[in-house]
């Protein structure tokens, strides 16, 4: 009988990315906001959008959410990120 060793960790190597250049100002800009689901995010993100739009001049924001915070995002919610200028996602509670 063989036994069979499984790696539980990602065997892939990371790919080197370089990051997009950073916002000189929100000022105009479509700013997505992400809700991952958890508690009292959703109240966090109302206010930051208010503070993005008096404060910064943010000219949109788009409300996302993801199902569960336990997954990825699905594909239906990284669609609608597409487009806009910056993403700020609520990490925690």
């Amino acid at each position: 009988m063989s036994i069979t060793l499984v790696h539980p960790g990602n065997e892939r190597v990371a790919q080197a990315a370089t990051p997009p250049a950073r916002l000189a100002s929100l000022a105009g800009k479509k700013v997505a906001l992400l809700d991952i689901s958890k508690p009292g995010g959703s109240l966090f993100l109302d206010r930051l959008g208010e503070i993005l739009r008096t404060r910064y001049g943010a000219a949109e924001i788009i409300r996302a959410r993801k199902p569960t915070f336990a997954k990825i995002a699905p594909p239906q919610i990284i669609e609608q990120l597409r487009g806009v200028d910056a993403v700020i996602e609520a990490l925690a509670d």
